[in-house]
């Protein structure tokens, strides 16, 4: 019977990273998961395959996931946030189904993500507490789904050109939201039988 198997593709360029230095990315990633890796340096495919002795064909779409996200830009033990936390999601936002095929204003919305020196993603990540990669034509967030959220409505604010100062008060304020809740759980006494 043939083993279930996969296929993604990543930037040339980002295969390095993938296979990590003498290998050590790939290895983690096949021993992890339980998959078999072959990469393509050449056109940027990379077909995965279910090991003989893993039972859980859903391990072949976790591994997808983490190697879309470190072809988005994503450092491997960022993109190992997706095998680590179960809960963890990530997301690509294509830029060039919101703003055409126009490299400047991919550029220009790239930048209002980013920010000055990276200010501004470094506010959505501290504040959500999501890790956010602006590479190529897309920004992509690793996070928790209530974290994903917030990061996602932070991020669709800069690209709709709200005030960077308005985003900052949005997150900050759904931060305080996400601390309420999370001392909520823990303060309510327990319910009498």
């Amino acid at each position: 019977m043939a083993r279930p198997s996969t296929f993604v593709k990543i930037p040339k360029d980002r295969i390095g990273a993938l296979i990590g230095p003498e290998g050590r990315v790939k290895e983690r990633l096949e021993k992890q998961l339980g998959i078999e890796m072959v990469v393509d340096s050449d056109s940027g495919d990379v077909t995965l395959t279910l090991s003989p002795n893993m039972e859980d064909p859903s391990m072949l779409f976790r591994a997808k996931e983490v190697i879309t996200a470190i072809g988005r830009g994503f450092a491997p033990e960022r993109a190992f946030r997706l095998v680590q936390d179960e809960n963890a999601l990530l997301q690509v936002i294509d830029l060039r189904e919101l703003f055409g095929r126009s490299p400047s204003d991919i550029e220009r919305i790239k930048g209002r993500v980013i920010g000055q020196e990276g200010k501004t993603r470094r506010i959505i990540e501290e504040l959500t507490d999501a890790d956010v990669s602006v590479y190529g034509h897309t920004v992509s967030i690793i996070a928790g789904s209530e974290e994903m959220d917030i990061a996602r409505e932070a991020i669709r604010m800069l690209l709709e050109g709200r005030q960077h100062s308005t985003v900052y008060r949005f997150l900050h304020g759904k931060r305080r939201e996400l601390k309420k809740k999370r001392l909520e759980i823990w303060e309510k006494p327990p319910e009498e039988k």
